[in-house]
């Protein structure tokens, strides 16, 4: 028996990197996954290779779409069970020099997106104890990151956001955790495409230079703990994945 047999995941921004490890360990566990990103091709292909997947083009941005999102999801599956809201970008640029379209692209996506998504699926997730949602937050919502202000806004957004949505489930009485996810570097085709724009000795390489960077499979594991029955007794938590780096 998988962890996630019988449950059904919903995943954002699942093309590549995180999104795309989460969906095949979530699958590899038993689940029936729906991934949903702006990437068709990618996103298809993504999709044929894991089992019980299937592709969604969507723009987290746009409200009507995650209404047709998951109601399609339901149509095929029957269920929704969990959530992960991992749609992101990142746009270098301090506060001086970042343009303010960068900056609400970045808000809009990620803490427009995480609201839209949190929104759309509430009201039709699975309240038999098994119904999870999973936020990707960052360290940058944690510790100022002088490079990436809209991104550390966003997600500092999430993290607030999570805790907010977490109460709600309590106070109305739903059996649906609602937690986030703090990563710190992890090497996918976002990052590497995000730091090749760097000078080497640029302040935005620090945290690939002094605490090393991550796989996917660091943050997926964690994302199939918070899904699965192992996680039932976590709701309202930023967790931190980022190998010490907000230590101190």
């Amino acid at each position: 028996m998988g962890k996630m047999d019988g449950k059904v995941a919903l995943i954002t921004g699942a093309a590549s990197g995180l999104g795309a490890e989460d969906a095949r360990v979530l699958a590899r566990e038993g689940a029936r996954v729906v991934i949903t990103d702006m990437q068709e091709d990618l996103g298809t292909q993504v999709a044929s290779e894991i089992p019980n997947c299937v592709f969604m083009h969507h723009d987290v941005r746009d409200e009507a779409r995650w209404s047709e999102i998951v109601a399609e999801t339901l149509r095929r599956f029957g269920r929704l069970d969990t959530l992960v809201n991992n749609a992101g970008l990142v746009r270098f640029g301090t506060v001086e020099d970042l343009s303010y379209e960068d900056y609400k692209l970045q808000t809009d996506v990620m803490a427009g997106g995480t609201f839209l998504g949190c929104k759309a699926a509430l009201p039709h997730m699975s309240r038999d104890g098994s119904g999870s949602i999973i936020n990707m937050a960052s360290v940058g919502g944690i510790k100022g990151i002088s490079v990436i202000p809209a991104y550390t806004a966003a997600k500092a957004g999430i993290i607030g956001m999570t805790r907010s949505i977490a109460v709600h489930c309590r106070e109305q009485g739903y059996r649906i955790r609602v937690n986030s996810i703090a990563p710190g570097g992890i090497v996918t085709p976002m990052t590497a495409q995000a730091l090749a724009q760097l000078p080497t000795d640029h302040a935005g390489l620090d945290q690939a230079n002094n605490h090393g960077m991550g796989r996917p499979i660091d943050i997926a594991n964690m994302v199939l703990y918070l899904a699965c029955e192992d996680g039932r007794h976590i709701t309202g938590t930023n967790i931190v994945i980022d190998n010490g780096e907000t230590m101190g």
